[in-house]
């Protein structure tokens, strides 16, 4: 009746509607201030890029889906703010939580993208806990520390006036 990969994304869904579930059960060990957790994205295009090797750069981990209207709205703006920010020391990296069989639609969001992502596979990340809420967002400063811990966000979707508030401080000065 229904396809595997529906149910899916229907029983995440539900999980990431759920209001009462809290953000600090899925990422106990998340403390802004100290050591971001280390990930690595598995870009579209074969890639792996790991936290730990931009270690001297401004990290945006935003997590997203196809399917997830405020995801949507938000990506087009970080794109801008990493394309403008690209020199200043800013890499976004982006981590689709859709599923292999929508990956045309994931590529067709990335094309319009200037910042690298890949499918998540799993939405059990270590050291970030269980993706259910979406869009979420972490920043990590040079130094490899954890600065903006987006569970912590009443409202998930990054704005431009948030991405000045907490990144644009943590970037480099723009060379010439």
């Amino acid at each position: 009746m229904f396809s595997l990969p529906f149910l899916r994304r229907l029983a995440l869904a539900c999980l990431l509607c759920a209001g009462g579930m809290s953000p600090a059960a899925f990422a106990n060990g998340l403390r802004v201030g100290q050591s971001a957790p280390d990930i690595t994205l598995d870009t579209l295009d074969g890639q792996h890029v790991s936290l730990h090797a931009l270690r001297g750069k401004t990290v945006i981990l935003t997590f997203w889906a196809t399917w997830c209207g405020p995801c949507r709205e938000e990506l087009p703006m970080l794109s801008r703010y990493a394309r403008e920010h690209a020199r200043d020391g800013l890499v976004v990296l982006g981590f689709s939580l859709d599923t292999p069989d929508t990956l045309a639609q994931v590529r067709q969001v990335a094309a319009t993208l200037d910042f690298p992502t890949g499918l998540l596979g799993d939405p059990h990340v270590d050291g970030y806990g269980r993706i259910w809420r979406l869009p979420v967002s972490f920043v990590v400063d040079r130094h490899g520390l954890l600065v903006h811990d987006g569970w912590k966000d009443r409202q998930p979707a990054l704005t431009r006036e948030r991405l000045d508030q907490v990144v644009t401080p943590l970037l480099d000065a723009p060379r010439h």
